[in-house]
């Protein structure tokens, strides 16, 4: 019966997917230990360090489906080293090969490479949603190149950009998270094999060998020194999730900021039958938005526990890595459902154009004051443009009128241009900046 919310019938489906569930099921976590277990037996076996007919039993019943699963968990209340598993494995294994299991391994081999096995299935899905997140988002990039909306700098007007631009901005951020993805894999998926202190002292001929080989069928690095206490890779794994969690986050909440009432530019996919309220039927709450933000939250929040259990004692310390068995498998579960929610609401998320442009009006003129200061400078000079453009802003906030009347009532501002010219001044399409020639070089790194 489930006890948490990422295995619960109700909320399960706030928290995880069923695909993540899976990797880290109590099967798959066995299965990896008897993969970890059977490549080395394997190794074993080709190197003539056991009987290689005991190898083969060994690979042969190496499926978690034969195992007593509850069993393992029952003898884990008096032991926490691999020996619940071997117990279980031996029970099943016929021609006495149980006693060639496990042959010159400590507990900790095993459990970090079935760890980091498990790891990079849950690596796969992460990073494929990833890439999907940020395919979804060039499409908006490439559609909406020359989408006018307002730039918004302290949450206040600023000056015009193009949504192509401003989405730009997450599909690069993106970008450089699926980069930091695919650098550490050569530093965290490596396997260990190195014995009771990683000196592999119980297989001094043949160690190097057999530790080789074995990381050759699992298709893992081979470890330069063992790593049971050196828990870095294992930090930087959760760490590159906290930074993807922070930029799923940024852009989900900048969404959710542009889906409020006043604004309503953008707005989290909505499809009839979907409740926002139980109270006030017309609600058409950011939900979503709001789980992905709770997820990415809780991820972040993970990345401090996994780089605090790198201080761990001496050659071997259970305390670090008990602290990873629990909180990098929640991570992965909480960054898979932030990026399964996250795929959806980018690939259908509704754009409202006419509201963009509603709002590019809304300071009545005010959001053009540097293309007015820098339109006044040549004639005028800078610092006086800037004083009557300041003074002229001022007045056209305070009294709530247009900032044309109000560059008409400077003397200085009327002798020098015209009508005409002003009205150019204040016309926002006249001032976006390089925003499309940005956009343009987002599609040529990434769209492909």
């Amino acid at each position: 019966m489930a006890s948490s919310a990422i295995d619960s019938l109700i909320h399960g489906a706030l928290f995880s997917t069923d695909e993540m569930r899976e990797i880290f099921s109590d099967r798959s976590w066995a299965q990896k230990w008897l993969d970890t277990e059977a490549a080395l037996a394997k190794a074993q076996g080709e190197l003539g360090v056991i009987p290689k007919d005991k190898a083969d039993v060994i690979n042969e019943y190496a499926k978690a489906d034969l195992l007593d699963i509850p069993s393992i968990g029952e003898f884990y209340k008096s032991s926490i080293t691999i020996v619940p598993l071997l117990k279980a494995f031996k029970a099943v294994l016929p021609d006495n090969a149980g006693e060639f299991v496990h042959w010159g391994a400590t507990s900790q081999d095993i459990v970090d490479t079935g760890l980091v096995l498990l790891q990079r299935d849950a690596y796969d899905v992460i990073l494929r949603d990833l890439k999907l997140c940020q395919k979804h988002l060039l499409k908006i990039v490439r559609e909406h190149r020359d989408t006018i909306m307002c730039g918004r700098t302290h949450v206040i007007h600023a000056l015009p950009i193009t949504l192509g631009y401003k989405v730009g901005v997450w599909v690069d951020e993106l970008g450089r998270n699926i980069e930091r993805l695919e650098e550490i894999k050569s530093r965290v998926f490596v396997g260990e094999m190195a014995g009771a202190v990683g000196t592999l002292a119980s297989q001094p001929e043949k160690g190097l060998e057999v530790q080789a080989r074995m990381m050759e069928i699992l298709g893992l690095e081979v470890p330069t020194i063992a790593w049971h206490v050196a828990r870095d890779s294992q930090a930087e794994f959760v760490s590159v999730l906290a930074l993807i969690a922070g930029t799923l986050g940024r852009i989900n909440h900048e969404i959710l900021s542009l889906q409020r009432t006043e604004i309503l530019e953008l707005e989290e996919p909505f499809f009839m039958g979907k409740v926002g309220s139980s109270t006030m039927p017309h609600k058409r709450n950011p939900q979503v938005l709001e789980n992905v933000l709770a997820l990415c939250r809780n991820v972040r929040s993970i990345a401090p526990s996994i780089v605090e259990s790198m201080v761990s004692e001496n050659e071997r310390d259970w305390g670090c890595f008990l602290s990873e068995w629990e909180a990098i498998p929640r991570a992965c579960h909480l960054m898979a459902a932030a990026l399964e929610k996250s795929k959806d609401i980018f690939e259908h998320m509704i754009i409202y154009p006419k509201h963009m442009e509603k709002n590019l009006y809304l300071l009545r003129g005010l959001m053009m004051s540097e293309c007015i200061m820098m339109h006044l400078a040549p004639r005028l000079g800078r610092m006086t443009a800037h004083e009557i453009v300041y003074r002229t802003c001022m007045k056209a906030y305070e009294e709530e009128v247009q900032m044309f009347d109000a560059l008409k009532a400077e003397p200085e501002v009327a002798k020098a241009f015209t009508d005409d010219e002003i009205k150019y001044m204040l016309d926002p399409h006249n001032y976006i900046g390089l925003a499309p020639q940005f956009v343009d070089r987002v599609l040529a790194k990434y769209d492909k």
